[in-house]
């Protein structure tokens, strides 16, 4: 009885609890106004369409706007009080201030040699182009003198994570969309204090929704007591807004500015299987350690003052010193960070551009594969002209509504030529992309709407870089632990899920 009245209580079910209310009242109003006259009605008509002219001049993905035009015009009112709940990314004023004040940290504290971009020129054109989106676009410096090592798997990475922490001289800096009490946090926690105490800036920010079953409410306090600078980004409060959209998928670790992690690992014990839930958890993490380390420390720092207010001086985090690696040429390493509030996909750019440039094969490790008639196109077209293209998605998924979706874009990628590998150990989280066996992407980002177009992601571009041979052996051990899809497998399916998934891939960009 107990559990149940502690369940009943938590802050996750309580504030649900308040959401749904406003939801039920909501319909409630949009059922009463309904049948209160006929001119109402007609005037819903009529602000409906004008509300569907303004979804299709806006700037955004074409299959985003069909998913919210149905409901508009199938329950007016209804449909347009989500969207203007839930449907675009405005901004407050205060949003806009900081959204400024983000965007000057980047300026003036990220610039690009132009000596490095001139030697990638002189190697590649492509990568150069790919280079220059990134440098133009999100002001993210590509970098050469970096160290990278890329972790098949999350365990594989939490020895070095925990020597770098233990190894800290003058800041830690973490960012994670997840962090669940548990052996992995507790482990990572004890150290943290220690280093906060002997004067090290240790400084974390959680996601609090990512957060809402894995921490208590206020956490950040406790944190606080022990020395640790602390604040969850977006906190979950019992208010229908439109900014529940926007929650921070980053995964950050930073030590020193010297070295950085980052990848689809959370700091939870079943990413890095001691908790088993899904099978065996397959997951991802990269480490760099040299100059591209700064600009994911001015990623964090421009994260921190948006949510906290503070004005501090950036540079002060920089390396005294020159890091520490072999003088061997370690390739082309450009971090980067996707926002949802400055209309720039980055994310989603990136994959295509390296999808549209690939000459030989085109690798995908992903979670959830819901992705747009641009992307699917991409893809395919990069089948006709040769190009070896393999998914990889999940044998044991996660969220099986999501996985409907994911497998309605069989079908049509399948017919076209595409390989779709699902893996037979359990669940992928990892977020890798591997062209041509000389690009890759290491990162947070998903092949999914709500990764590519409202959270805010990171991810690390990386040409002839260390880890981009261990990042392709890995897609080539795992395609032998997956089960191949085939087009026949998938037309057997009873024609209840088909159906089912056709009609949850329509309206799939706003789950």
């Amino acid at each position: 009885m107990k559990s149940y009245f502690k369940l009943l209580f938590q802050r996750a079910v309580v504030v649900s609890l308040c959401l749904l209310i406003q939801v039920g009242v909501l319909v409630f109003g949009v059922h009463y106004l309904s049948g209160y006259s006929v001119w109402f009605n007609i005037g819903m008509d009529i602000v409906a369409w004008l509300a569907v002219i303004w979804i299709v001049s806006c700037r955004t993905e074409p299959t985003y706007k069909i998913a919210w035009i149905i409901p508009i015009l199938a329950l007016p009112l209804f449909g347009i009080s989500f969207y203007l709940l839930f449907g675009g990314n405005r901004l407050s004023r205060r949003l806009k201030r900081r959204m400024q004040t983000v965007q000057q940290i980047h300026m003036d504290n990220l610039t690009q040699d132009m000596r490095v971009l001139e030697r990638e020129q002189a190697l590649s054109p492509d990568a150069a182009l790919q280079s220059n989106y990134l440098i133009r676009v999100a002001g993210c410096p590509v970098c050469e003198n970096t160290e990278s090592t890329y972790y098949a798997c999350g365990e594989a990475a939490v020895g070095d994570m925990l020597d770098a922490i233990a190894r800290a001289e003058r800041y830690i800096f973490l960012e994670y969309f997840i962090i669940q009490t548990g052996r992995l946090w507790e482990q990572m926690l004890r150290l943290l204090r220690k280093k906060a105490a002997a004067g090290v800036d240790v400084r974390v920010i959680y996601d609090d929704f990512g957060c809402i079953m894995t921490l208590p409410g206020g956490y950040w306090r406790k944190l606080e007591k022990v020395g640790i600078k602390a604040c969850p980004f977006n906190p979950y409060v019992p208010v229908l807004s439109s900014r529940l959209n926007n929650r921070d998928h980053r995964k950050f670790l930073i030590v020193d500015g010297e070295i950085g992690f980052t990848g689809g690992m959370n700091l939870a014990d079943e990413y890095i299987n001691l908790e088993e839930r899904f099978g065996y958890w397959k997951d991802c993490v990269i480490r760099l350690k040299g100059e591209a380390v700064w600009p994911m420390t001015v990623m964090f720092l421009a994260m921190w003052a948006q949510i906290k207010g503070w004005k501090e001086t950036v540079s002060f985090y920089k390396p005294p010193r020159p890091i520490a690696i072999s003088k061997r040429p370690h390739g082309f390493v450009q971090p980067f960070a996707d926002s949802p509030l400055d209309n720039e996909p980055v994310g989603d750019t990136v994959f295509f551009n390296l999808i549209t440039k690939a000459r030989r094969s085109v690798y995908i490790m992903t979670p959830y594969l819901i992705i747009s008639d641009k992307m699917i196109s991409a893809l395919t077209v990069a089948v006709k002209n040769g190009v070896d293209v393999r998914i990889i998605t999940p044998g044991i998924p996660d969220k099986k509504m999501v996985f409907a979706v994911t497998r309605a874009h069989y079908a049509d990628l399948l017919s076209q030529g595409v390989k779709i590998y699902e893996y037979s150990p359990g669940f992928v989280h990892a977020k890798v992309v591997c062209v041509d066996r000389e690009y890759a992407v290491v990162g947070t980002v998903n092949f999914d709407f709500r990764s590519l177009y409202l959270h805010f992601e990171d991810g690390v571009w990386l040409y002839k870089a260390d880890c981009v041979g261990a990042v392709a052996r890995d897609f080539d051990e795992t395609f032998q632990l997956c089960h191949r899809m085939s087009l026949a497998e998938v037309r057997s399916w009873p024609l209840h899920r088909r159906l089912a998934g056709a009609f949850l891939r329509l309206l799939s960009p706003l789950m």
